[in-house]
Protein backbone atom coordinates (compact mmCIF):
# COMPACT_ATOMS: atom_id res chain seq x y z
CA UNK A 1 0.00 0.00 0.00
CA UNK A 2 1.38 3.37 -1.03
CA UNK A 3 1.31 6.19 1.51
CA UNK A 4 -0.35 8.48 -1.06
CA UNK A 5 -2.36 7.22 -4.02
CA UNK A 6 -4.43 9.36 -6.39
CA UNK A 7 -6.54 8.27 -9.35
CA UNK A 8 -7.90 10.86 -11.78
CA UNK A 9 -8.04 13.41 -8.95
CA UNK A 10 -9.74 16.54 -10.29
CA UNK A 11 -10.78 19.90 -8.90
CA UNK A 12 -12.82 22.60 -10.59
CA UNK A 13 -13.33 26.15 -9.32
CA UNK A 14 -16.55 26.93 -11.16
CA UNK A 15 -15.55 26.43 -14.83
CA UNK A 16 -11.80 26.54 -14.17
CA UNK A 17 -9.98 23.19 -13.86
CA UNK A 18 -7.23 23.61 -11.25
CA UNK A 19 -6.23 19.93 -11.04
CA UNK A 20 -6.92 17.72 -14.05
CA UNK A 21 -7.09 13.92 -13.65
CA UNK A 22 -4.02 13.64 -11.42
CA UNK A 23 -2.85 10.03 -11.02
CA UNK A 24 0.12 9.64 -8.70
CA UNK A 25 1.72 7.22 -6.22
CA UNK A 26 4.09 8.32 -3.42
CA UNK A 27 5.60 6.07 -0.76
CA UNK A 28 8.51 6.18 1.70
CA UNK A 29 10.32 9.01 -0.07
CA UNK A 30 10.76 12.76 -0.25
CA UNK A 31 8.55 13.74 -3.17
CA UNK A 32 8.56 17.30 -4.54
CA UNK A 33 5.67 18.76 -6.50
CA UNK A 34 6.96 21.65 -8.58
CA UNK A 35 5.09 24.09 -10.76
CA UNK A 36 4.48 27.77 -11.50
CA UNK A 37 1.93 29.75 -9.51
CA UNK A 38 -1.57 28.59 -10.36
CA UNK A 39 -0.41 25.21 -11.69
CA UNK A 40 -2.35 23.11 -9.16
CA UNK A 41 0.21 22.49 -6.39
CA UNK A 42 -1.69 24.06 -3.51
CA UNK A 43 -5.04 22.66 -4.64
CA UNK A 44 -3.51 19.17 -4.75
CA UNK A 45 -2.14 19.48 -1.21
CA UNK A 46 -5.42 20.89 0.11
CA UNK A 47 -7.33 17.94 -1.32
CA UNK A 48 -4.87 15.35 0.01
CA UNK A 49 -5.03 16.88 3.49
CA UNK A 50 -8.88 16.89 3.38
CA UNK A 51 -9.08 20.70 3.48
CA UNK A 52 -10.70 20.76 0.05
CA UNK A 53 -13.12 18.27 -1.45
CA UNK A 54 -12.27 17.02 -4.97
CA UNK A 55 -14.73 17.47 -7.81
CA UNK A 56 -14.13 13.93 -9.01
CA UNK A 57 -11.57 11.15 -8.84
CA UNK A 58 -10.20 9.56 -5.70
CA UNK A 59 -7.20 9.56 -3.39
CA UNK A 60 -6.05 7.70 -0.30
CA UNK A 61 -3.53 8.50 2.42
CA UNK A 62 -2.24 5.37 4.18
CA UNK A 63 -5.26 3.51 2.83
CA UNK A 64 -7.84 6.03 4.10
CA UNK A 65 -10.05 7.70 1.49
CA UNK A 66 -9.83 11.51 1.53
CA UNK A 67 -13.54 11.88 0.78
CA UNK A 68 -15.03 9.02 2.79
CA UNK A 69 -12.68 8.82 5.78
CA UNK A 70 -11.33 12.29 6.47
CA UNK A 71 -10.76 11.59 10.16
CA UNK A 72 -8.69 8.51 9.35
CA UNK A 73 -6.61 10.53 6.88
CA UNK A 74 -5.95 13.34 9.34
CA UNK A 75 -4.75 10.92 12.02
CA UNK A 76 -2.05 9.70 9.63
CA UNK A 77 -0.69 13.01 8.37
CA UNK A 78 0.63 16.41 9.35
CA UNK A 79 0.54 19.56 7.25
CA UNK A 80 2.93 22.49 7.65
CA UNK A 81 1.57 25.38 5.54
CA UNK A 82 3.65 28.06 3.88
CA UNK A 83 2.54 30.77 6.31
CA UNK A 84 4.00 30.49 9.81
CA UNK A 85 1.60 28.72 12.19
CA UNK A 86 2.96 29.41 15.67
CA UNK A 87 1.63 31.59 18.49
CA UNK A 88 4.27 34.20 19.30
CA UNK A 89 2.68 34.85 22.71
CA UNK A 90 3.48 31.31 23.85
CA UNK A 91 6.75 29.51 24.46
CA UNK A 92 8.05 26.82 22.14
CA UNK A 93 7.05 24.11 24.60
CA UNK A 94 3.54 25.53 24.98
CA UNK A 95 3.06 25.59 21.20
CA UNK A 96 4.04 21.95 20.83
CA UNK A 97 2.02 20.90 23.90
CA UNK A 98 -1.08 22.48 22.36
CA UNK A 99 -0.74 20.16 19.35
CA UNK A 100 -0.05 17.16 21.58
CA UNK A 101 -3.26 17.83 23.51
CA UNK A 102 -5.16 18.41 20.26
CA UNK A 103 -4.18 14.93 19.02
CA UNK A 104 -4.62 13.26 22.41
CA UNK A 105 -0.98 12.14 22.53
CA UNK A 106 -0.33 9.82 25.51
CA UNK A 107 2.48 10.83 27.88
CA UNK A 108 2.40 14.21 26.16
CA UNK A 109 5.13 15.86 28.24
CA UNK A 110 7.69 13.22 27.31
CA UNK A 111 6.69 13.33 23.64
CA UNK A 112 6.93 17.14 23.57
CA UNK A 113 10.44 16.93 25.01
CA UNK A 114 11.38 14.33 22.40
CA UNK A 115 10.31 16.34 19.34
CA UNK A 116 11.84 19.55 20.69
CA UNK A 117 15.12 17.66 21.07
CA UNK A 118 14.87 16.23 17.55
CA UNK A 119 14.52 19.79 16.21
CA UNK A 120 17.43 21.09 18.34
CA UNK A 121 15.15 23.37 20.34
CA UNK A 122 15.58 22.01 23.87
CA UNK A 123 17.68 24.95 25.06
CA UNK A 124 15.09 27.47 23.83
CA UNK A 125 11.95 25.48 24.62
CA UNK A 126 10.76 27.81 27.37
CA UNK A 127 11.49 31.06 25.55
CA UNK A 128 8.68 33.05 23.93
CA UNK A 129 8.32 32.50 20.19
CA UNK A 130 8.71 36.22 19.51
CA UNK A 131 12.40 35.77 20.40
CA UNK A 132 12.88 32.95 17.82
CA UNK A 133 14.51 33.43 14.43
CA UNK A 134 12.67 32.45 11.24
CA UNK A 135 14.59 29.17 11.03
CA UNK A 136 13.80 28.31 14.65
CA UNK A 137 10.11 29.00 14.10
CA UNK A 138 10.13 26.70 11.07
CA UNK A 139 11.78 23.95 13.13
CA UNK A 140 9.17 24.49 15.84
CA UNK A 141 6.44 23.98 13.24
CA UNK A 142 8.06 20.67 12.34
CA UNK A 143 8.09 19.73 16.04
CA UNK A 144 4.37 20.53 16.22
CA UNK A 145 3.73 18.44 13.12
CA UNK A 146 5.68 15.45 14.45
CA UNK A 147 4.29 15.31 17.97
CA UNK A 148 1.60 12.71 17.11
CA UNK A 149 4.04 10.61 15.02
CA UNK A 150 2.39 10.92 11.59
CA UNK A 151 3.15 8.56 8.72
CA UNK A 152 2.95 11.29 6.05
CA UNK A 153 4.20 14.87 6.28
CA UNK A 154 3.07 17.60 3.87
CA UNK A 155 5.36 20.65 3.66
CA UNK A 156 4.32 23.70 1.65
CA UNK A 157 7.41 25.79 0.78
CA UNK A 158 9.24 24.68 3.97
CA UNK A 159 12.27 26.97 3.52
CA UNK A 160 10.78 30.05 1.87
CA UNK A 161 12.14 33.29 3.32
CA UNK A 162 14.97 31.58 5.21
CA UNK A 163 18.69 32.24 4.79
CA UNK A 164 21.01 29.63 3.33
CA UNK A 165 22.14 28.26 6.71
CA UNK A 166 18.56 27.93 7.99
CA UNK A 167 17.44 26.25 4.75
CA UNK A 168 20.24 23.69 5.07
CA UNK A 169 19.28 22.97 8.68
CA UNK A 170 15.63 22.39 7.78
CA UNK A 171 16.59 19.94 5.04
CA UNK A 172 18.88 18.05 7.41
CA UNK A 173 15.87 17.43 9.63
CA UNK A 174 13.63 16.50 6.69
CA UNK A 175 16.15 13.96 5.42
CA UNK A 176 16.48 12.49 8.92
CA UNK A 177 12.71 11.96 8.98
CA UNK A 178 12.87 10.25 5.59
CA UNK A 179 15.52 7.82 6.92
CA UNK A 180 13.13 6.87 9.70
CA UNK A 181 10.56 5.74 7.12
CA UNK A 182 8.34 8.80 6.84
CA UNK A 183 6.78 9.80 3.52
CA UNK A 184 7.30 13.50 2.87
CA UNK A 185 5.39 15.49 0.23
CA UNK A 186 6.97 18.88 -0.48
CA UNK A 187 6.10 21.86 -2.64
CA UNK A 188 8.91 24.29 -3.35
CA UNK A 189 10.11 26.92 -5.81
CA UNK A 190 13.76 26.19 -4.98
CA UNK A 191 14.91 23.91 -7.82
CA UNK A 192 18.32 23.38 -6.24
CA UNK A 193 16.67 21.97 -3.10
CA UNK A 194 14.45 19.61 -5.10
CA UNK A 195 17.45 18.48 -7.13
CA UNK A 196 19.69 17.89 -4.11
CA UNK A 197 17.32 16.55 -1.45
CA UNK A 198 14.27 14.95 -3.09
CA UNK A 199 14.01 11.32 -4.19
CA UNK A 200 11.48 12.06 -6.94
CA UNK A 201 10.04 15.15 -8.55
CA UNK A 202 6.73 15.80 -10.27
CA UNK A 203 6.33 18.94 -12.38
CA UNK A 204 2.73 20.07 -12.67
CA UNK A 205 1.53 22.47 -15.36
CA UNK A 206 -2.06 23.65 -15.78
CA UNK A 207 -3.28 20.93 -13.44
CA UNK A 208 -1.52 18.04 -15.19
CA UNK A 209 1.75 16.24 -14.49
CA UNK A 210 4.16 17.34 -17.23
CA UNK A 211 7.21 15.41 -15.99
CA UNK A 212 7.82 12.78 -13.31
CA UNK A 213 10.93 10.97 -12.11
CA UNK A 214 14.09 11.29 -10.09
CA UNK A 215 16.03 14.53 -10.63
CA UNK A 216 18.74 12.54 -12.42
CA UNK A 217 16.21 10.83 -14.69
CA UNK A 218 14.52 14.10 -15.62
CA UNK A 219 17.82 15.78 -16.48
CA UNK A 220 18.93 12.74 -18.48
CA UNK A 221 15.71 12.76 -20.51
CA UNK A 222 16.47 16.27 -21.71
CA UNK A 223 19.68 14.79 -23.19
CA UNK A 224 20.81 18.12 -24.55
CA UNK A 225 23.42 20.74 -23.81
CA UNK A 226 22.18 24.07 -22.51
CA UNK A 227 23.42 27.28 -24.11
CA UNK A 228 22.96 30.48 -22.13
CA UNK A 229 23.38 33.79 -23.94
CA UNK A 230 23.50 37.34 -22.54
CA UNK A 231 22.24 39.82 -25.09
CA UNK A 232 21.48 43.48 -25.70
CA UNK A 233 18.74 44.67 -28.01
CA UNK A 234 15.41 43.26 -29.12
CA UNK A 235 15.19 39.48 -29.20
CA UNK A 236 13.39 37.13 -31.53
CA UNK A 237 14.28 33.41 -31.24
CA UNK A 238 16.34 32.53 -34.33
CA UNK A 239 15.93 29.38 -36.37
CA UNK A 240 19.07 27.24 -36.08
CA UNK A 241 19.18 23.53 -36.91
CA UNK A 242 19.34 21.41 -33.75
CA UNK A 243 18.79 24.42 -31.44
CA UNK A 244 15.58 24.99 -29.44
CA UNK A 245 14.70 28.17 -27.55
CA UNK A 246 13.82 27.38 -23.91
CA UNK A 247 13.15 30.69 -22.17
CA UNK A 248 14.41 34.09 -21.11
CA UNK A 249 15.20 35.87 -17.87
CA UNK A 250 15.90 39.56 -18.33
CA UNK A 251 18.85 39.93 -20.69
CA UNK A 252 19.64 36.20 -20.53
CA UNK A 253 18.16 33.69 -22.97
CA UNK A 254 18.51 29.91 -22.92
CA UNK A 255 18.56 27.27 -25.65
CA UNK A 256 19.06 23.52 -25.80
CA UNK A 257 21.15 21.84 -28.47
CA UNK A 258 21.98 18.27 -29.42
CA UNK A 259 25.63 19.24 -29.79
CA UNK A 260 26.28 22.48 -27.97
CA UNK A 261 29.86 22.99 -29.12
CA UNK A 262 28.93 22.74 -32.78
CA UNK A 263 25.83 24.92 -32.31
CA UNK A 264 27.56 27.86 -30.59
CA UNK A 265 29.00 29.56 -33.72
CA UNK A 266 25.81 29.12 -35.75
CA UNK A 267 23.65 30.44 -32.90
CA UNK A 268 25.91 33.46 -32.35
CA UNK A 269 25.78 34.26 -36.06
CA UNK A 270 21.98 33.93 -36.17
CA UNK A 271 21.51 36.15 -33.13
CA UNK A 272 23.79 38.81 -34.62
CA UNK A 273 21.87 38.80 -37.89
CA UNK A 274 18.60 39.21 -35.98
CA UNK A 275 19.83 42.46 -34.46
CA UNK A 276 21.00 41.23 -31.04
CA UNK A 277 24.35 42.11 -29.55
CA UNK A 278 25.79 38.95 -27.98
CA UNK A 279 27.66 39.88 -24.80
CA UNK A 280 28.47 36.37 -23.54
CA UNK A 281 27.73 32.71 -24.28
CA UNK A 282 28.14 29.68 -22.02
CA UNK A 283 27.64 25.96 -22.41
CA UNK A 284 26.68 23.52 -19.62
CA UNK A 285 24.83 20.34 -18.80
CA UNK A 286 21.08 20.62 -18.03
CA UNK A 287 19.82 21.41 -14.52
CA UNK A 288 16.42 20.86 -12.94
CA UNK A 289 15.65 24.51 -13.78
CA UNK A 290 16.07 23.64 -17.46
CA UNK A 291 13.80 20.62 -17.09
CA UNK A 292 11.22 22.82 -15.37
CA UNK A 293 11.29 25.45 -18.12
CA UNK A 294 11.11 22.77 -20.79
CA UNK A 295 8.08 21.18 -19.09
CA UNK A 296 6.02 24.29 -18.29
CA UNK A 297 7.23 26.83 -20.85
CA UNK A 298 7.01 30.57 -20.27
CA UNK A 299 3.95 30.68 -18.03
CA UNK A 300 3.03 33.77 -16.10
CA UNK A 301 0.34 33.04 -13.53
CA UNK A 302 -1.05 35.49 -10.98
CA UNK A 303 0.72 35.31 -7.61
CA UNK A 304 -1.14 33.20 -5.06
CA UNK A 305 -3.88 32.31 -7.55
CA UNK A 306 -4.94 29.01 -6.01
CA UNK A 307 -4.74 30.22 -2.43
CA UNK A 308 -6.85 33.27 -3.24
CA UNK A 309 -9.46 31.13 -4.99
CA UNK A 310 -9.59 28.90 -1.92
CA UNK A 311 -10.16 31.91 0.36
CA UNK A 312 -12.91 33.21 -1.92
CA UNK A 313 -14.59 29.80 -1.83
CA UNK A 314 -14.50 29.75 1.99
CA UNK A 315 -16.09 33.23 2.15
CA UNK A 316 -18.92 32.03 -0.10
CA UNK A 317 -19.56 29.06 2.19
CA UNK A 318 -19.85 31.35 5.20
Amino acid sequence: MNAIETTNLTKYYDALCAVDNLTLSVNNEIFALLGPNGSGKTTTVLMLTTLLRPTKGSATVCGHDISGDGEGVRKKLSYVPQDMAVDIKLTGRENVRFFADLYGVPQASDRVDDVLAVMDLTDRADDLIKTYSGGMRRRLELAQALVHEPSVLFLDEPTIGLDVAARKKIWEHIRALRKKGMTIFVTTHYMDEADQFCDRVGIISKGRIAALGTPMELKARLMKDVITVKIDGSFVPPEVDGVVFVGSNGDEVSFTAENGREALPALADALGKSGCLVRAMSLREPTLDDVFLHAVGQQEEPQGFEYNKFRIMLRRRR
